[in-house]
């Protein structure tokens, strides 16, 4: 598997900072980018607000920094999960039936659960035929995308993906999750590993959902939760829910029409 930062948005902080302070500001956002462009204000406050900001979970903002990567040597199982990833990400992945893969090219991913049971020697024997009668389709004149019926999910793929900052912590909440399946789960930690190496400020917001800086407890069941050696630092969310039964200071109530209809009724009043 190879992970690899391409590029990002040309000064994301400033950007941020112009976006958030679009939002809280009575300045006009041309007015607010002559002062940054001005340097009027300091780098380090410019910084310190987008630091303040994301403390509120004020996220919108972040859909305006946007990540380019190159992604390698990753499963057609990795891909089916990793495109249902729809809103502030873009993929072009490699095609089966453009590109007509040569037998030293297939380089199946094999996952270490196959190594550990032993049956390695299994595994590669059955990628070895079916590299072999793909092979033997594409010479007999069969069109690559109906050769590539043959081809499992241990087939290997690529993307270039570009992705905004908001949708990447979302990533980051599931897929580096342990609940995540192991590949997809090293894919975005290397994504983030390679973000950390240029924009380290905003890297240390992409953690698990159970994170500090995410919502900050877990959401699983609670036997997932138990088995994940996160949950020996991260509160589970019954937990919290108990807590708030013994010391919070009304009663935890299933939602019903009688609340929606209260909400209705005061907006109405406020309005």
């Amino acid at each position: 598997m190879e992970v690899k930062l391409i590029d990002h948005v040309f000064d994301p902080f400033e950007k941020l900072y112009a976006a958030y302070r679009t939002c809280y500001s009575s300045d006009t956002p041309i007015e607010i980018w002559d002062k940054i462009r001005s340097e009027a204000i300091p780098k380090e406050r410019i910084r310190q607000f987008i630091a303040g900001r994301l403390k509120t979970g004020h996220s919108s903002p972040l859909e305006q920094v946007v990540l380019w990567f190159a992604i390698a040597g990753v499963s057609r199982s990795l891909s089916h999960q990793f495109v249902r990833h729809r809103i502030g990400i873009s993929f072009e992945q490699q095609s089966q039936r453009y590109v007509r893969f040569k037998e030293d090219r297939l380089e199946y991913v094999l996952p270490d659960s196959w190594k550990r049971k032993g049956l390695e020697d299994e595994f590669q024997a059955l990628v070895g035929n079916i590299t072999r009668l793909y092979a033997r389709a594409i010479e007999a004149g069969i069109p690559p995308e109906d050769a590539r019926f043959v081809l499992p999910n241990a087939a290997p793929t690529n993307f270039q993906v570009v992705v905004n900052f908001a949708e990447m912590l979302h990533i980051a909440d599931l897929r580096l999750c342990l609940r995540a399946q192991w590949e997809i789960r090293r894919m975005v930690a290397l994504m983030r590993a390679e973000i950390r190496r240029v924009l380290p400020e905003l890297a240390e917001h992409l953690q698990p959902k159970c994170g500090e800086r995410r919502q900050g407890y877990c959401d699983e069941s609670h036997e997932d939760w138990a088995k994940c050696p996160l949950g020996k630092v991260r509160p589970h969310k019954s937990t919290l829910l108990e807590l708030y039964s013994q010391h919070g200071s009304q009663e935890v109530r299933v939602l019903g029409e009688k609340e929606f209809e209260e909400v209705e009724r005061r907006e109405q009043l406020d309005g």
